[in-house]
Protein backbone atom coordinates (compact mmCIF):
# COMPACT_ATOMS: atom_id res chain seq x y z
CA UNK A 1 0.00 0.00 0.00
CA UNK A 2 1.19 3.51 -0.82
CA UNK A 3 1.06 6.61 1.39
CA UNK A 4 1.27 10.24 0.26
CA UNK A 5 1.83 12.98 2.87
CA UNK A 6 1.09 16.56 1.77
CA UNK A 7 2.03 19.62 3.79
CA UNK A 8 4.64 22.10 4.93
CA UNK A 9 7.40 22.19 7.58
CA UNK A 10 5.31 20.14 10.00
CA UNK A 11 5.07 17.28 7.50
CA UNK A 12 8.66 17.39 6.23
CA UNK A 13 9.84 17.71 9.84
CA UNK A 14 11.96 20.86 9.80
CA UNK A 15 15.04 20.29 11.97
CA UNK A 16 14.23 16.61 12.57
CA UNK A 17 16.05 13.56 11.19
CA UNK A 18 14.15 11.82 8.40
CA UNK A 19 13.25 8.88 10.64
CA UNK A 20 11.67 11.28 13.16
CA UNK A 21 9.14 12.80 10.76
CA UNK A 22 5.65 11.88 11.87
CA UNK A 23 4.54 10.42 8.48
CA UNK A 24 7.59 8.14 8.51
CA UNK A 25 6.95 7.01 12.09
CA UNK A 26 3.25 6.59 11.33
CA UNK A 27 3.99 4.29 8.38
CA UNK A 28 6.37 2.22 10.52
CA UNK A 29 3.78 1.88 13.28
CA UNK A 30 1.08 0.82 10.85
CA UNK A 31 3.43 -1.76 9.35
CA UNK A 32 4.07 -3.09 12.85
CA UNK A 33 0.30 -3.52 13.21
CA UNK A 34 0.13 -5.64 10.09
CA UNK A 35 -0.62 -3.11 7.34
CA UNK A 36 1.72 -3.49 4.37
CA UNK A 37 2.38 0.22 3.91
CA UNK A 38 5.37 1.62 2.02
CA UNK A 39 7.47 4.47 3.38
CA UNK A 40 5.58 7.69 2.65
CA UNK A 41 6.05 9.85 -0.40
CA UNK A 42 6.27 13.33 1.15
CA UNK A 43 5.39 16.45 -0.82
CA UNK A 44 6.10 19.24 1.64
CA UNK A 45 8.48 22.16 2.08
CA UNK A 46 9.09 24.50 4.99
CA UNK A 47 7.21 27.76 4.50
CA UNK A 48 4.66 26.50 2.01
CA UNK A 49 1.21 28.06 1.91
CA UNK A 50 -1.82 26.43 0.32
CA UNK A 51 -1.08 27.80 -3.16
CA UNK A 52 2.58 26.78 -2.89
CA UNK A 53 1.60 23.25 -1.92
CA UNK A 54 -0.72 23.14 -4.94
CA UNK A 55 2.22 24.13 -7.15
CA UNK A 56 4.38 21.52 -5.42
CA UNK A 57 1.84 18.83 -6.20
CA UNK A 58 1.84 19.94 -9.84
CA UNK A 59 5.62 19.62 -9.96
CA UNK A 60 5.89 16.31 -8.11
CA UNK A 61 4.93 13.96 -10.97
CA UNK A 62 2.78 11.89 -8.64
CA UNK A 63 1.44 8.52 -9.69
CA UNK A 64 -1.99 7.93 -8.14
CA UNK A 65 -3.91 6.25 -6.77
CA UNK A 66 -2.45 6.26 -3.26
CA UNK A 67 -3.96 4.05 -0.56
CA UNK A 68 -3.56 6.72 2.12
CA UNK A 69 -3.22 10.51 1.79
CA UNK A 70 -2.71 13.00 4.62
CA UNK A 71 -3.03 16.78 4.39
CA UNK A 72 -1.63 19.30 6.91
CA UNK A 73 -1.40 22.88 5.63
CA UNK A 74 -2.30 26.41 6.62
CA UNK A 75 0.06 27.70 9.27
CA UNK A 76 1.98 29.82 6.78
CA UNK A 77 -1.24 31.32 5.44
CA UNK A 78 -1.97 32.42 9.00
CA UNK A 79 1.61 33.55 9.67
CA UNK A 80 1.66 35.70 6.53
CA UNK A 81 -1.67 37.28 7.41
CA UNK A 82 -3.57 35.85 4.49
CA UNK A 83 -7.35 35.93 4.41
CA UNK A 84 -9.32 33.10 5.95
CA UNK A 85 -11.65 33.31 2.94
CA UNK A 86 -8.75 32.75 0.55
CA UNK A 87 -7.57 29.88 2.74
CA UNK A 88 -11.04 28.31 2.73
CA UNK A 89 -11.13 28.23 -1.08
CA UNK A 90 -7.57 26.97 -1.50
CA UNK A 91 -7.82 24.36 1.27
CA UNK A 92 -11.05 23.01 -0.20
CA UNK A 93 -9.34 22.71 -3.59
CA UNK A 94 -6.35 20.94 -2.03
CA UNK A 95 -8.57 18.50 -0.20
CA UNK A 96 -10.39 17.71 -3.44
CA UNK A 97 -7.00 17.03 -5.03
CA UNK A 98 -6.03 14.80 -2.11
CA UNK A 99 -9.21 12.78 -2.61
CA UNK A 100 -8.48 12.52 -6.34
CA UNK A 101 -4.94 11.32 -5.54
CA UNK A 102 -6.53 8.62 -3.39
CA UNK A 103 -8.43 7.39 -6.42
CA UNK A 104 -11.52 9.38 -5.55
CA UNK A 105 -11.84 7.72 -2.14
CA UNK A 106 -12.47 10.31 0.57
CA UNK A 107 -12.36 7.45 3.07
CA UNK A 108 -8.64 7.01 2.33
CA UNK A 109 -7.75 10.63 3.16
CA UNK A 110 -7.32 12.35 6.52
CA UNK A 111 -6.50 15.92 7.50
CA UNK A 112 -4.41 17.09 10.43
CA UNK A 113 -5.08 20.30 12.36
CA UNK A 114 -2.67 23.24 12.38
CA UNK A 115 -0.43 23.41 15.48
CA UNK A 116 -0.30 26.56 17.60
CA UNK A 117 3.13 28.15 17.11
CA UNK A 118 2.18 31.02 19.43
CA UNK A 119 3.25 29.00 22.47
CA UNK A 120 6.85 28.71 21.27
CA UNK A 121 9.96 30.70 22.24
CA UNK A 122 10.18 31.88 18.61
CA UNK A 123 6.82 33.65 18.93
CA UNK A 124 7.86 35.27 22.21
CA UNK A 125 11.23 36.42 20.86
CA UNK A 126 9.53 37.98 17.81
CA UNK A 127 7.05 39.80 20.09
CA UNK A 128 4.00 38.02 18.70
CA UNK A 129 0.84 37.98 20.83
CA UNK A 130 0.11 34.35 21.80
CA UNK A 131 -3.59 35.04 22.35
CA UNK A 132 -4.01 36.55 18.89
CA UNK A 133 -2.15 33.65 17.30
CA UNK A 134 -4.27 31.12 19.20
CA UNK A 135 -7.48 32.82 18.09
CA UNK A 136 -6.34 32.89 14.47
CA UNK A 137 -5.20 29.26 14.55
CA UNK A 138 -8.58 28.29 15.99
CA UNK A 139 -10.34 30.08 13.13
CA UNK A 140 -8.21 28.32 10.54
CA UNK A 141 -8.74 24.97 12.23
CA UNK A 142 -12.50 25.39 12.35
CA UNK A 143 -12.35 25.94 8.60
CA UNK A 144 -10.20 22.83 8.11
CA UNK A 145 -12.56 20.71 10.19
CA UNK A 146 -15.70 22.03 8.49
CA UNK A 147 -14.37 21.42 4.98
CA UNK A 148 -13.13 17.96 5.94
CA UNK A 149 -16.51 17.06 7.44
CA UNK A 150 -18.33 18.24 4.33
CA UNK A 151 -16.07 16.01 2.22
CA UNK A 152 -16.46 13.02 4.53
CA UNK A 153 -12.77 13.11 5.43
CA UNK A 154 -11.62 12.33 9.00
CA UNK A 155 -9.71 14.84 11.07
CA UNK A 156 -6.87 14.46 13.59
CA UNK A 157 -6.28 17.17 16.20
CA UNK A 158 -2.64 17.92 17.02
CA UNK A 159 -3.28 21.51 18.11
CA UNK A 160 -4.02 20.41 21.66
CA UNK A 161 -0.74 18.49 21.85
CA UNK A 162 1.19 21.46 20.46
CA UNK A 163 -0.28 23.72 23.14
CA UNK A 164 0.54 21.25 25.87
CA UNK A 165 4.12 21.05 24.58
CA UNK A 166 4.41 24.82 24.86
CA UNK A 167 7.99 26.00 25.16
CA UNK A 168 9.44 22.75 26.56
CA UNK A 169 12.99 22.58 25.10
CA UNK A 170 12.92 18.81 24.54
CA UNK A 171 9.73 19.12 22.49
CA UNK A 172 11.17 21.67 20.05
CA UNK A 173 14.16 21.72 17.72
CA UNK A 174 16.92 24.30 18.01
CA UNK A 175 15.00 27.07 16.22
CA UNK A 176 12.56 27.24 19.13
CA UNK A 177 9.64 26.95 16.72
CA UNK A 178 9.34 23.55 15.08
CA UNK A 179 8.44 20.36 16.93
CA UNK A 180 11.07 17.82 17.87
CA UNK A 181 10.74 14.12 17.13
CA UNK A 182 9.51 13.72 20.71
CA UNK A 183 6.65 16.12 20.10
CA UNK A 184 5.73 14.38 16.86
CA UNK A 185 5.36 11.16 18.86
CA UNK A 186 2.75 12.95 20.96
CA UNK A 187 0.94 14.01 17.80
CA UNK A 188 0.75 10.38 16.76
CA UNK A 189 -1.41 9.65 19.80
CA UNK A 190 -4.23 11.26 17.81
CA UNK A 191 -3.01 10.72 14.24
CA UNK A 192 -2.37 6.98 14.40
CA UNK A 193 -5.90 5.96 15.48
CA UNK A 194 -7.36 8.02 12.62
CA UNK A 195 -4.98 6.52 10.04
CA UNK A 196 -5.57 3.02 11.40
CA UNK A 197 -9.33 3.43 11.07
CA UNK A 198 -8.91 4.75 7.53
CA UNK A 199 -6.90 1.71 6.43
CA UNK A 200 -8.22 -1.06 8.63
CA UNK A 201 -11.74 0.11 9.41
Amino acid sequence: MRYLALGDSYTIGEGVAADGRWPVVLAARLRARGIALDAPRIVATTGWTTDELAAGIDAAALQPPYDLVSLLIGVNNQYRGRSIFNFRDEFAALLARAVALAGGRADRVFVVSIPDWGVTPFAREKNHDPARIAAAIDTFNRTVEEIAAQAGVPHADVTTASRRAGAAPDLLVDDGLHPSAAQYLRWLDTIEPVAWKVLAG
